[in-house]
């Protein structure tokens, strides 16, 4: 199991926790915490690397793919949790051959609904794995926990990520917040959910928040985004009333209660917060 870590002492423990019996190995590559992050992951007996907090987190996290030694590696974020449905699930399938995990595929309960999930990644970052060979990485649906509920609407579920990948055979590029992990095999899905706590409390969402909106401003001025009236409009209404509406109405974010409400609402308004500091900041 591999982990990027920076100030998460909150979190650590309980992430680790949940990997303890499948993990042959736990490294962490921490970006220079000033909380006790460092000291509770070699509690666990976690190997910890001492690095830069680069912005782009991608980068220590590839760091960490790359000290990896065994054939399977997961990679988690510190504030998500495996449950043991899903230690069991793979375990299951890390010891099947492909022809196996291709059989275990048609099976899947939600596997309309993984394939779909996957289109819609597909349609934005490109093409995801090989459609012959081995399989070297399967995407986790993510449940969302956000103020006090898991999220299953809105076009939050299943959320899936890849995470758990053969040594050698996946990267992160590690130049954009949105990237995808590029897979040199096949792709294929587990059905256990992995839980996500990234947002337990209000205080922590807007403080993630915020420096996500610091990410997409500067991806903004990356591509040199229009300053033109046009594109005020776009950002400051079209955008985010169009995503409010959708997440809302077409995918039903309403059923998850005014959780679900906020959470849409907040999600909206990354795009006029961060085209405005994109704005602010560039002049």
């Amino acid at each position: 199991m591999v982990l990027a870590t920076y100030n998460e002492e909150g979190n650590i423990g309980p992430c680790l926790e949940s990997v303890l019996s499948i993990a042959d190995e736990m490294i962490i590559v921490d970006g220079s915490s000033k909380d006790k992050t460092r000291d509770i992951a070699k509690q666990y007996g976690a190997h910890v690397v001492e690095t830069e907090n680069h912005p782009i987190f991608h980068i220590n996290k590839q760091k960490a793919i790359e000290l990896a030694k065994n054939e399977w590696i997961l990679q988690l974020d510190a504030d998500e949790r495996v449950s043991r449905e899903l230690a069991s699930e793979i375990l299951t399938v890390i010891g099947m051959n492909d022809g196996q995990i291709d059989e275990y595929q048609k099976k899947l309960p939600h596997r309309d609904l993984f394939l779909r999930h996957q289109r819609l990644l597909e349609e934005r970052d490109g093409k995801i794995g090989l459609d012959s060979g081995p399989y070297a990485g399967f995407f986790v649906p993510r449940l969302n926990f956000f103020l006090g509920k898991f999220l299953r609407h809105g076009g939050v579920y299943p959320d899936g990520v890849i995470r758990l990948i053969k040594i050698g055979k996946a990267r992160l590029p590690a130049k954009d917040v949105h990237e995808q992990i590029i897979v040199e095999g096949r792709v294929g899905w587990l059905q256990n959910d992995l839980l996500h706590f990234d947002s337990p409390n209000f205080k922590r969402y807007l403080k993630k928040n915020s420096r996500y909106i610091d990410l997409l401003a500067t991806q903004l001025k990356a591509e040199k985004v229009s300053k033109s009236p046009l594109q005020f409009l776009n950002y400051y209404f079209v955008k985010p009333i169009k995503w409010f509406l959708m997440t809302q109405i077409r995918h039903k974010g309403i059923l998850d209660g005014w959780q679900g409400v906020i959470f849409s609402f907040f999600s909206a308004l990354r795009f006029p917060r961060s085209y405005w500091r994109y704005v602010k900041n560039d002049n």
